[in-house]
């Protein structure tokens, strides 16, 4: 400090920022997906393709990736700016398998007297797989009738009506079928009003689920005289020796169905309306 008073070093040159003095500032700019960026070490250029665990991999107009930790050493447009972890995006609105709108802690409903009939255990278990969690919220149970030609004692038993309707679902459900008769008789029956029965048109609920989930180019042919399910098995190259081999190939094949996506459309479209049905 001179005689006037005045302090040519400043103040303390030990003051808390004293080493940043003159600098400028490195602005944090969020990794967002595609976001173009330089390494200032050794010229690369690339755009962003993922952050995780710290690094950021870039991806240059080559396809060549490389991986670097965030933070400083990258420039845009020339200027020096510090990598970070972008922003989490705002969640989008959890949908269910079937591709519906989950509602917010959404608790099952009491089971309406109106039900899901569908053929047998694969067909239920397919239908729940995508769908469960739409008929929990409704209320809907689905049964299965171990073949459509049983649903004649079903509508005997316990006869629907403005408070009990039955949706059916069924298999072959083409022009000149056994199945296509049935429905048309019950269509013309006192329960004609309070029953819908529709149906995909494939032999076997197994080929509503598109052979590219399941891997395969598409289902193989089976000769007549095979029992489809058996003759699938073995043009697959999966065991079909017994009803346990049988059973294994049906989870491998549902096991491949996470959302409705997987499924033929065929199907789909059927399900919804008799859901609608059962819940009008």
């Amino acid at each position: 400090m001179d005689h006037d008073g005045f302090d040519r070093y400043g103040g303390d040159v030990l003051a808390a920022g004293w080493r940043d003095a003159g600098r400028r500032q490195v602005k944090d700019v969020p990794a967002e997906h595609d976001l173009v960026v330089e390494v200032a070490a050794d010229g690369y250029c690339g755009a962003v393709v993922r952050v995780q665990s710290g690094t950021v991999e870039l991806e240059d107009r080559r396809g060549r990736r490389r991986l670097f930790p965030l933070g400083g050493g990258f420039l845009i447009d020339g200027e020096a700016v510090r990598l970070v972890v972008p922003r989490a995006a705002p969640a989008a609105p959890a949908r269910t398998a079937s591709g519906s709108f989950a509602a917010p802690e959404a608790r099952a409903r009491v089971a309406r007297a109106s039900r899901i009939l569908v053929e047998g255990r694969h067909d239920a278990e397919l239908v729940e797989k995508v769908w469960g969690d739409d008929l929990r919220v409704e209320g809907v149970v689905v049964e299965y009738l171990q073949g459509v030609d049983l649903l004649e004692s079903v509508l005997r038993d316990e006869p629907p009506g403005p408070g009990r309707r039955y949706g059916v679902l069924v298999d072959h459900l083409v022009p000149g079928s056994k199945e296509s008769r049935i429905a048309e008789a019950v269509a013309r029956g006192p329960h004609g009003a309070h029953v819908r029965i529709v149906g995909h048109p494939h032999i076997d609920v197994w080929q509503c689920v598109r052979a590219e989930s399941l891997g395969i180019a598409s289902w193989p042919p089976v000769p007549r005289g095979i029992e489809w399910k058996v003759g699938v098995s073995r043009a697959l190259g999966w065991p079909a020796d017994d009803q346990a081999d049988i059973a294994r190939t049906w989870q491998r094949i549902l096991a491949s169905v996470h959302t409705y996506r997987d499924l033929d459309p065929a199907l789909l479209g059927r399900v919804e309306e008799l859901i609608d049905f059962v819940t009008a």
